[in-house]
């Protein structure tokens, strides 16, 4: 009897080992959130006063990356999130226009030498879907679902509300109508992004598989539209302006731990007015479009916050991993005056752009804005949330080794165990460029051999460890520590030349390999920072 009951108790000891190794091995499944035009100060956990609870707390039982870098605009990181690889070595190193096939790193839409994160992890089991914006070229006929994804739900460049003529929608390739009966009345797409995925999660559930979903929202890009109800919330608390914001959510950056106090808060752009020379009917103005944005943003947290509850309902959310992040700095377009037109700011059919006076305070504490190569163009929020994965001794810890766009399909290849290929289709598939972030979700070192490139518009930049030099299209190349001096006032381009000339190098051999070219255009908010810097250092501080 004895030996019976000790072969039962092995027998039954063995079982939850295995089954607790298999649990162990288990492939997690994975969602990459991509916010369109959101600045790195715009959440609350990264310093901002709009609402945002469910994106904080995925920080809080989360990693917060502090240097998350993107590509400075929406294609090119877009292209660079989906294949691994520089913009322009994916032929998207600028916007959707097509130079033609001698100039291959400006096609306008991914092309055959790359691959998706869908078609990879497709490759690995992975159950793919995609929602939301995909802005790679589905014009020229790149279209996701032909590109990896089992099941897709997108836009191909942008758009609110139901009654913009400029918001197509495609159900796994199908072209709806904007009041077809499968999509509901008055529809606003921050939502429905958020309801074809749980449809989605739904539909890989059942196959047992675990599941991809890339979900690209169109929040907070142009025309700013949310509920009016929403907006009114917000209505009046931006009438201090947008010095007294930059400021608040400088000191709540110091507070939380997120910024050194030694990067001192960037200067004002001296395109930009003081609030305090406006005219009362101007800062009313400024004070609704400034609403508008937070109720945009705020609801854009209200749909993520309705897919993780989704999530948890399901039993999915403990081994999901959730990776969010920005395509660009804080939106300047299209100047200090923004865009305020319409019957009803903020409403269907209106035209609301946020400009450059609150892009200022969007992009705290940084310098520039989306388009731009210092920080306030290229900074994003980097947030990671895996339960099962991440140690809890983790959570609410912000991660400082600088991560880039370029970076999630190596980490998504590690996390689901997939093989990136060297040939896809019978083309041959450039190396991916980026390295697996897994490790700094675990508090450990990442293993980046080469510096982290930029390059958009003429606006450049070199990351290399603490080194970064940059220069916007008309400027002298700048040397920073960025360490020391994220904010980016003090050049050491002069006290450090050899530093400054190693890096000149290795970024003109980059920028010959990747077929880059130069450009021409300027735009109104642009100010030379070399110009404002020898002026007056004082106005930093």
């Amino acid at each position: 009897m004895i030996r019976i009951v000790c072969s039962k108790l092995l027998l039954s000891l063995v079982l939850t080992l295995s089954f607790a190794s298999s649990q162990g091995q288990k492939k997690p499944n994975i969602v990459v959130i991509l916010a369109d035009d959101l600045g790195f100060a715009d959440l609350g956990c990264y310093g901002g006063e709009i609402p945002t609870p469910n994106l904080d707390a995925l920080a809080k039982n989360g990693v917060r990356f502090t240097n998350f870098y993107n590509a400075a605009r929406c294609c090119p990181s877009r292209a660079a999130l989906l294949s691994g690889v520089y913009p322009h070595q994916a032929g998207v190193g600028h916007m959707m226009n097509d130079k033609g096939p001698d100039h291959p790193a400006y096609r306008g839409r991914l092309n055959n030498n790359t691959v998706t994160i869908g078609e990879v992890l497709k490759q690995a089991g992975y159950f793919t879907a995609m929602v939301g914006k995909w802005h790679v070229g589905q014009e020229q006929g790149v279209v996701l679902w032909k590109r990896g994804f089992d099941r897709s739900f997108n836009a191909p460049a942008g758009g609110f509300y139901y009654n913009d003529k400029k918001a197509q929608l495609f159900l796994n390739g199908n072209k709806l109508a904007n009041d077809t009966s499968l999509l509901p009345e008055n529809w606003y797409t921050t939502d429905l992004w958020t309801d074809y995925s749980l449809k989605f999660v739904d539909e890989a559930k059942a196959t047992e598989k675990p599941f991809l979903l890339y979900l690209a929202h169109n929040a907070p890009h142009f025309p700013l539209q949310a509920p009016e109800s929403e907006i009114n919330a917000f209505k009046g608390k931006y009438l201090e302006g947008w010095e007294a914001l930059r400021k608040q959510r400088y000191e709540r950056q110091i507070k939380l731990g997120l910024i050194d106090p030694a990067w001192k808060l960037s200067p004002l752009n001296p395109n930009v007015p003081k609030w305090d020379s406006l005219s009362e009917a101007e800062k009313q103005k400024f004070d609704h479009i400034m609403a508008i944005y937070a109720a945009v943003v705020s609801h854009l947290d209200k749909s993520i916050g309705r897919l993780i509850d989704g999530l948890k309902q399901r039993g999915l959310f403990d081994n999901t991993v959730i990776l969010f992040v920005s395509d660009n700095g804080g939106n300047a377009e299209p100047g200090f005056e923004a865009r305020y037109e319409g019957d009803q700011p903020g409403a269907a059919g209106s035209a609301v752009f946020l400009g450059q006076g609150w892009a200022e305070a969007s992009c705290t504490p940084f310098w520039a804005y989306k388009h731009h190569t210092h920080e306030g163009g290229i900074a994003s929020p980097g947030i990671v949330s895996w339960p099962d994965g991440i140690p809890k001794s983790r959570n609410g810890s912000f991660e400082k080794q600088p991560a880039h766009v370029t970076d999630i399909m190596a980490t998504l290849v590690d996390l689901s165990n997939a093989t990136y290929p060297s040939v896809y289709k019978e083309e041959a598939i450039h190396p991916t460029v980026g390295v697996s972030l897994k490790p700094a979700f675990l508090g450990q070192q990442l293993k980046r051999q080469e510096p982290i490139f930029w390059e958009h518009e003429g606006n450049k930049a070199i990351l290399d460890g603490k080194w970064k030099l940059v220069a916007e299209n008309t400027e002298e190349w700048q040397l920073y520590d960025i360490e020391k001096d994220r904010s980016e006032l003090h050049d050491l381009s002069t006290s450090e030349p050899e530093i400054a000339k190693k890096l000149l190098n290795r970024y003109e051999a980059w920028y010959q390999q990747i077929h880059a070219e130069p450009f021409k255009k300027t735009f109104p908010w642009f100010y030379d920072y070399n110009k404002l810097k020898r002026k007056d250092f004082s106005i930093a501080q």
